[in-house]
C-alpha cells in the first residue's frame, strides 16, 4: 500500500508480566480464576507478588505482544501505549524497542505506576492473570497520534483497553482516522470477560469500524450469547469483512464473506505456557495478512507463531519467527 510507514500500528495496555508457576491449590488460595484474566488492584498484586515463587519480568500486553511477533517475522510495526516515568514504564519502552517496534508514547508524569500483571502458569501450561492496570488505561486521544495511524496499513485495537471512557474515545478516534484514510482496523476481543462488560459496545464498533476481528472460541460465543461457535461464527461474518477465529488444538477458521478456510493447530510436543497463544496468532496472521498472502498461508503462519510461544514460558517468542517460518516453507 503506497504511503505507508508501518505494516500494524497496535494501540493496547503497556503491560510488564511477571510470570511465576504454581499449582492449582495456590490459585484457589487467592481466589484467581484458572485460565482467566482478572482486574486486581495494587494491594493484590502486592499480596500475590510476596506469596508467589520465582518469577521472570518482561515487557507485555496483548496489542504489544502481537507487534512484537510481527516485527519478528520481518513486518513493521507501531505501538502506542501508556506507561508511568517509573521503574516498569522504562523497562517496557527499553524492551518493546529493542525487539524491533516503534514506540514513541511519551510516559505519564505524576501518575499511577505503569500497569503489570502477575501471571501464574499451572503444570499444565494454563496460565491466569492477575493484572493491575496502573496508568495503563488512562490512555486518551492525546496518545493517538494521528500520522502513524495515516502511515500504517492496519490499526490493530485490543480489547482489553475498552474499560475506561476516556481509552474508548482513544480507540473510537483511532478508527475513525483510519477509516478516513483508507487504512483497515481490526479488533481483538482479549477475553470472554472483557466482551462480557462490553458486549454492546462491541458490537456496534464490530458492525460500522471493524474490517478484521480476531476471536478464540470462548469469546466468540460469549460475544453472541451462544454456546455453538457454528452460529457465532454466522453472526461474526454477517457482522465484519474478516472474522479469524480460533480454537486452541482444533486450529483456526477464517471467514471472508461465504469463504471459509480451516487451518490445523501446528504440533507441539510439550505445552508449558499459554500465555499470549492468540497474541502471536495474531502477529502471524496479520503479518502475511499485510505482506498480500493468501487466507490460507495468514492462518499457518499464525499458528506457526502460535506453537512457538506456547512450548516456552513468556509471550513474546525466543526465537526468529522469519526463520522458523522459512524453515515450514513459508
Amino acid at each position: 500500500m503506497s504511503g505507508t510507514s508501518f505494516d500494524v500500528l497496535g494501540i493496547g495496555n503497556a503491560i510488564v508480566d511477571i510470570i511465576g508457576r504454581c499449582d492449582d491449590a495456590f490459585l484457589t488460595r487467592h481466589g484467581a480464576p484458572k485460565g482467566r484474566m482478572r482486574l486486581v488492584e495494587a494491594e493484590t498484586v502486592k499480596s500475590l507478588y510476596s506469596a508467589m515463587g520465582p518469577a521472570i519480568e518482561i515487557s507485555g500486553g496483548s496489542a504489544a505482544n502481537t507487534m512484537v511477533g510481527l516485527a519478528s517475522f520481518g513486518g513493521s510495526a507501531a505501538f502506542i501505549g501508556k506507561v508511568a516515568d517509573d521503574e516498569f514504564g522504562r523497562i517496557f519502552a527499553h524492551d518493546i524497542r529493542a525487539s524491533g517496534v516503534a514506540f514513541a508514547t511519551a510516559p505519564a508524569q505524576g501518575s499511577a505506576p505503569t500497569a503489570r500483571s502477575l501471571i501464574l502458569v499451572t503444570p499444565d501450561g494454563e496460565r491466569t492473570m492477575n493484572t493491575y492496570l496502573g496508568v495503563s488505561p488512562e490512555l486518551d486521544d492525546g496518545e493517538v497520534d494521528e500520522e502513524q495511524i495515516r502511515k500504517s496499513k492496519i490499526v490493530y485495537l485490543e480489547g482489553y483497553l475498552f474499560d475506561r471512557p476516556a481509552a474508548k474515545a482513544a480507540f473510537r478516534r483511532a478508527a475513525a482516522i483510519a477509516k478516513s484514510n483508507g487504512r483497515q482496523v481490526a479488533l481483538t476481543l482479549s477475553d470472554p470477560f472483557c466482551v462480557d462488560r462490553h458486549r454492546s459496545e462491541f458490537l456496534e464498533l464490530i458492525k460500522t469500524q471493524v474490517d478484521i476481528l480476531f476471536a478464540n472460541e470462548a469469546e466468540i460465543t460469549s460475544l453472541y450469547r451462544t454456546s455453538a461457535f457454528d452460529e457465532a461464527a454466522r453472526q461474526a461474518k454477517a457482522h465484519t469483512r474478516l472474522a479469524v477465529l480460533t480454537r486452541s488444538a482444533k486450529g483456526s477458521v477464517i471467514f471472508s464473506g461465504d469463504k471459509a478456510v480451516t487451518v490445523a493447530a501446528e504440533l507441539v510436543q510439550h505445552v508449558v505456557d499459554t500465555t499470549g497463544a492468540g497474541d502471536l496468532y495474531a502477529a502471524g496472521f496479520l503479518y502475511g495478512y499485510t505482506q498480500g498472502r493468501p487466507l490460507d498461508a495468514c492462518g499457518r503462519l499464525g499458528s506457526i507463531a502460535a506453537a512457538e510461544i506456547i512450548s516456552h514460558i513468556g509471550a513474546r517468542p525466543e526465537t526468529s519467527l522469519a526463520a522458523l517460518a522459512r524453515s515450514k516453507g513459508l
